[in-house]
């Protein structure tokens, strides 16, 4: 019996290679996905239709599954995709290519004999993106969208490390909005929450992308600045004082002023962990509001 047709109805990918890996046989779910008419594939050598693929994890994988009939399979978590296939539009913000779930294992003759190989091909972008945004949800304040003090512990970490490998610059900034309890007091908690969130938006558009900013707690703000020297550190900590002094906070029918004091460090030859580094930077918010708030300080 031929069972190709249902084959060619499965909702995931199909592929069927003989022992030197020429394709054998190709789905529809692959022909459509790939945007590669199945009739010019059979017969060709895999290596040489998805040259991504000559490499030696794949050799190794496909090594186990005709020599000891394993089963292998390739995580999306660690490869990302076998086959390269363009994602649908819902997903190419995120993803350039199809994340992909794949599975190889032996086809045996009657005598037990390994011929062949087939590889289930399964997309799982949908899930690989929900996946994402739980990971995200997790890094993120919750009320700011700005990323969380447990982000900036793993990634002011990995960024020390790499500058000082590489010894490139890294500032951080560290901000507080002054006086920010008598807002709450005056206007209350929602204004309170509403000011937070307009502070950041703020801070945001000043910021470049590679720039990365946390809420630390509160009313306290990192902003963890990549290949940034300390004179570029301190101009961008005014454009940031100077843009939230300057700002007029609308809520409801009132108009409130609000301003901020910023601490400034960058990483020298004196800083000998990231903790060191946060320390310092706290030290500058610590002289910029002794110094009657509103101002920008570096120790």
């Amino acid at each position: 019996m031929n069972f190709t047709q249902v084959f060619d109805m499965l909702n995931l990918g199909l592929v069927i290679l003989d022992k030197d890996l020429h394709i054998q046989y190709w789905n529809n779910w692959m022909a459509t996905h790939s945007g590669l008419v199945k009739e010019n594939l059979i017969g060709r050598n895999l290596l040489d239709a998805f040259p991504n693929l000559d490499n030696p994890i794949f050799a190794r994988s496909i090594k186990s599954v005709l020599t000891f009939g394993n089963y292998y399979f390739f995580s999306q978590k660690l490869h990302g995709y076998l086959f390269p296939m363009k994602t649908s539009g819902t997903f190419k913000g995120e993803f350039q290519m199809m994340q992909q779930s794949c599975t190889a294992y032996p086809i045996r003759e009657d005598n037990k004999r390994i011929s062949h190989i087939c590889i289930t091909v399964q997309d799982v972008t949908e899930i690989a993106r929900y996946e994402k945004a739980l990971i995200e949800m997790n890094l993120r304040d919750g009320l700011t969208g700005a990323y969380n003090r447990r982000f900036l512990t793993m990634r002011l970490a990995e960024e020390f490390e790499r500058h000082r490998r590489y010894s490139r610059s890294l500032s951080l900034l560290m901000l507080d909005l002054d006086y920010f309890k008598k807002i709450n007091d005056a206007y209350g908690h929602q204004c309170g929450d509403y000011i937070l969130k307009d502070v950041c938006d703020t801070i945001s558009s000043i910021l470049r992308k590679v720039d990365l900013l946390i809420r630390y707690g509160g009313e306290e703000f990192c902003c963890l600045l990549p290949e940034t020297d300390l004179n570029a550190a301190l101009k961008l900590a005014e454009r940031i004082r100077q843009s939230i002094a300057e700002k007029d906070f609308l809520y409801n029918d009132d108009k409130i002023h609000i301003t901020v004091s910023i601490g400034v460090h960058e990483f020298r030859g004196d800083i000998d962990s990231s903790d060191t580094l946060l320390r310092k930077a706290d030290e500058g918010l610590y002289k910029a509001k002794k110094a009657g708030r509103n101002k920008v300080f570096s120790v």
